[in-house]
């Protein structure tokens, strides 16, 4: 792993866009890599079994594919399983403060707009100490990427229950059952207004492949919240999504301008309720108009709230795919634009500014 580059960038370069057209419009000619240029000389010390393997291998086989180089891409993390990440993946990294990885990748991204940036974190470090960072860097809308690896469980301290803990959930910490209502990571973060939400299955290459991509070519903050398993301290916690049973029955995909329609032959679907929310109904029993047409592009994040709000404590009804992209200014561009107009002002006389109006001398 190399060190973070500290060089200041000049914030009157343009604001880049998807992360192909940055490059080129930052004059820098494209990289052609390939997974095993990802990949450093680390032992990747997570337990056999662990999902985050399989993200690891799917991000190091698709970070290539967005044509810029390593020395352009940043990976920063918090504590905990997943926050061991920038060690495996030869970019740029940081493992960080528990937590405070989004706080750290805002002033990254703010000050070198230029740069690819990611913060890969997991449900204990950005919902429980780091929830406040978390909100805070998805309301501005930098240009950076957030992986949320969510097993419902605190991995690296052996066991205790996590801010996504189902009720009820018996672990070390709660021998009698956790008293605590979960977050809903993908409701927390539309409720913080974020201009790109996601979810994917560690196991769904396919299904991960396409979030993330999606996400990287998004200008603006992009979380990604990743159902992992852990196999060792709350190992199937997903099982219900993954068999391939009961994964179709209970799995609503989310395809842009495709109607909600989902289970065996499309048995079920969703529609609008009575109150404006969203419910889940039977195909055979409405009429075709009814049917909800998802919508990732409606400014108005209600929609894609109710949508995160169809999911049950037990997974039934879990929606898969990407919530909401949307178009809006962001955090370092209008930075940049302030500093312009500062510029272009008359210089403050720093002195005054110092002193104010009411000053007097002691002594």
């Amino acid at each position: 792993m190399t060190t973070l580059d500290a060089h200041v960038h000049d914030l009157g370069m343009p604001a880049p866009g998807p992360i192909a057209d940055a490059v080129a419009a930052s004059g820098e000619k494209t990289t052609t890599l390939k997974a095993k240029d990802l990949k450093t000389d680390q032992e990747v010390r997570w337990c056999p079994g662990c999902g985050d393997y399989v993200i690891l291998n799917a991000v190091q086989s698709f970070l290539p594919t967005l044509g810029i180089a390593r020395e352009d891409m940043v990976i920063i993390s918090g504590i905990g399983c997943s926050s061991r990440f920038p060690y495996y993946m030869n970019t740029y990294g940081m493992h960080s403060i528990h937590g405070r990885a989004p706080a750290i990748a805002t002033g990254l991204a703010a000050s070198r707009p230029d740069l690819s940036v990611w913060v890969v974190t997991g449900d204990g470090d950005a919902l429980s100490i780091g929830g406040n960072h978390l909100i805070h860097t998805l309301r501005r809308n930098l240009n950076l990427t957030i992986l949320l690896f969510n097993n419902r469980i605190y991995g690296l301290t052996k066991g205790q229950y996590s801010p996504t803990s189902e009720v009820g959930k018996v672990t070390k910490s709660t021998p009698m059952g956790s008293l605590d209502h979960p977050f809903n990571p993908v409701s927390l973060a539309l409720g913080a207004d974020a201009t790109f939400v996601g979810r994917a299955m560690d196991s769904d290459r396919k299904g991960l492949t396409d979030v993330l991509r999606q996400a990287a070519e998004h200008r603006g903050t992009a979380l990604v919240e990743i159902y992992q398993n852990c196999n060792i301290f709350n190992d199937g916690a997903f099982e219900l999504l993954k068999d391939p049973t009961t994964g179709p029955m209970w799995t609503i995909p989310l395809e842009h301008g495709k109607p909600l329609v989902f289970g065996p032959d499309g048995a079920s679907c969703v529609v609008r309720d009575d109150f404006g929310g969203l419910r889940i109904a039977e195909t055979n029993q409405v009429d075709a108009s009814e049917i909800v047409v998802h919508d990732a592009q409606r400014q108005d994040p209600s929609y894609a709230f109710a949508l995160s709000r169809l999911a049950t404590q037990d997974l039934r009804y879990t929606p898969m795919g990407v919530f909401r992209k949307v178009v809006k200014p962001t955090y370092e561009r209008m930075m940049a634009d302030q500093l312009t107009d500062a510029a272009d002002q008359t210089p403050a006389d720093l002195d005054a500014l110092l002193t104010g109006t009411d000053s007097w001398t002691v002594g």
